[in-house]
């Protein structure tokens, strides 16, 4: 690899063609995914958040899924928050829309970021459960406190917002990098990702 194309961290920063098809693919796949969660997702919790609101946070897991996986399968900076908005961008331009309108795409990014943050600490270089899961939990701690607490619940106290933030992060590791992680080794187990490392390796680090 030649050093126009590489960073001074080591990794490989040159987008490829089946890199951007694959953000596409999984943009696509999950904001349908969004979409069908956000139609279920009030009837759902209702009852929860009407007996404790900040249990909000613990049906926010899914919305993280589409920057772990983008991270996790492209391994590229960028990619993570790329697959993350595009599937907000997706969920939004559905047939029916979202009831949270053009704010999913602020969410999109924040989650994205999320992702991307802890990838960075790793030097986009580990890629095991437990990055998986630390980079659902950070995704949906930004989320929570960068996002939602101005734009959907500027009024609550103090407690109910770090309550709020801690059942985004369980949710965001569990669902998020947890079910991120064990989607890529199904993934890869098919063959889907054998033109990425996923898909080529043969044991996965935890």
């Amino acid at each position: 690899m030649s050093s126009a194309t590489t960073s001074r961290t080591g990794f490989d920063v040159r987008y490829r063609t089946i890199d951007l098809v694959t953000i596409a693919t999984l943009a696509v796949a999950c904001g349908v995914i969004f979409w069908g969660w956000g139609k279920i997702y009030e009837p759902l919790s209702f009852g929860s958040i009407a007996a404790y609101p900040p249990m909000a946070g613990l049906f926010g897991g899914t919305w993280l899924l589409a920057g772990v996986l983008g991270g996790l399968i492209v391994r590229k900076p960028g990619a993570a928050v790329a697959t993350e908005m595009l599937a907000a961008l997706v969920e939004m331009l559905f047939p029916g829309g979202t009831q949270w309108g053009s704010g999913v795409l602020a969410s999109g990014f924040w989650q994205g970021i999320g992702v991307e943050l802890v990838l960075a600490v790793f030097l986009y270089r580990r890629f095991n459960l437990t990055v998986a899961a630390i980079a659902g939990g950070v995704a949906g701690a930004l989320e929570s406190a960068a996002y939602e607490w101005h734009a959907y619940y500027p009024d609550w106290e103090t407690g109910y917002r770090f309550a709020h933030l801690g059942l985004f992060v369980v949710s965001g590791a569990v669902i998020a990098g947890l079910g991120g992680w064990a989607l890529t080794r199904a993934l890869a187990r098919a063959g889907a990702l054998d033109a990425f490392p996923a898909g080529r390796e043969q044991v996965t680090e935890v």
